[in-house]
């Protein structure tokens, strides 16, 4: 099992930024890929951005030259850095994982943290 614990989200006017945290613990296991999703109300949940474990990175066409996502592989946590925040940003960003223990695949989720920009 992997525990993810998230942090960072809040409520910030529209042009201010917000650093999103999310750490991951699980002795036996191999993380790979970790990334961000978000949620808005009604809506489905989808990619924000995601990281290799080699550095590469896939980013939400709509946050591009916005976000930045990195990882620290030493301390297997997750940040993704929102600048020029805009309303439509507003969701619940859940933090995705995926590790493996030997062979098998994991995909592990946080509990999410809101963000809200204000117009």
């Amino acid at each position: 099992q992997v525990q993810l614990v998230e942090s960072g989200g809040g409520l910030v006017q529209a042009g201010g930024s917000l650093r999103l945290s999310c750490a991951a613990s699980g002795s036996r296991f191999s993380i790979y890929d970790m990334g961000w999703y978000r949620q808005a109300p009604g809506k489905q949940r989808d990619l924000v951005a995601v990281i290799g474990r080699g550095g590469k990175t896939n980013y939400a066409d709509s946050v591009k030259g916005r976000f930045t996502i990195s990882r620290d592989n030493a301390k297997n946590t997750v940040l993704l850095q929102m600048n020029s925040l805009k309303p439509e940003d507003t969701a619940v960003y859940y933090c995705n994982v995926v590790a493996y223990e030997g062979i098998r695949k994991y995909d592990y989720w946080g509990q999410g943290t809101q963000v809200t920009v204000s117009s």
